[in-house]
């Protein structure tokens, strides 16, 4: 099997993935490796926040509801250690509330579950064309 096209041209952008699901958390996983991403997954936002090694990553795909801490919450911890990358929310209960709360709180993209892989795809690969 061939690997994507661009995928070697994506090789170096890293990818945080947290969901408290694990059948999402692998999916998305897998991929997002298949198309040459670096994934890293967490089982829970607090266990994204504990690793020093996020802060290095160029885009973050969390779930809006998890057990410890929600995925807006997880972005401000990020973006008040000065990380700046791009970053997606996903959620099962995604209404305009919602994605008004997650744009004013720095989501690039707010997807409804259950999503399609061509929409988080999509999304991350949009952050990789100049002018976005």
């Amino acid at each position: 099997m061939s690997a994507p096209v661009g995928a070697a041209l994506r090789s170096s952008f890293t990818v945080l993935v947290s969901d408290d699901d694990p059948a999402v958390r692998r999916s998305l996983h897998m991929m997002l490796c298949a198309y040459g991403y670096d994934v890293q997954s967490y089982t829970s936002g607090q266990a994204l926040l504990a690793d020093p090694c996020a802060a290095a990553a160029d885009c973050l795909v969390i779930d809006y509801s998890m057990p410890d801490v929600d995925g807006v919450t997880v972005l401000q911890g990020l973006r008040a250690r000065g990380w700046r990358g791009r970053a997606i929310l996903v959620s099962a209960y995604c209404d305009c509330a919602l994605a008004a709360k997650a744009r004013a709180s720095g989501f690039d993209d707010v997807i409804a579950k259950p999503f399609i892989a061509r929409a988080v795809r999509e999304a991350i690969g949009s952050y990789l064309r100049p002018g976005r």
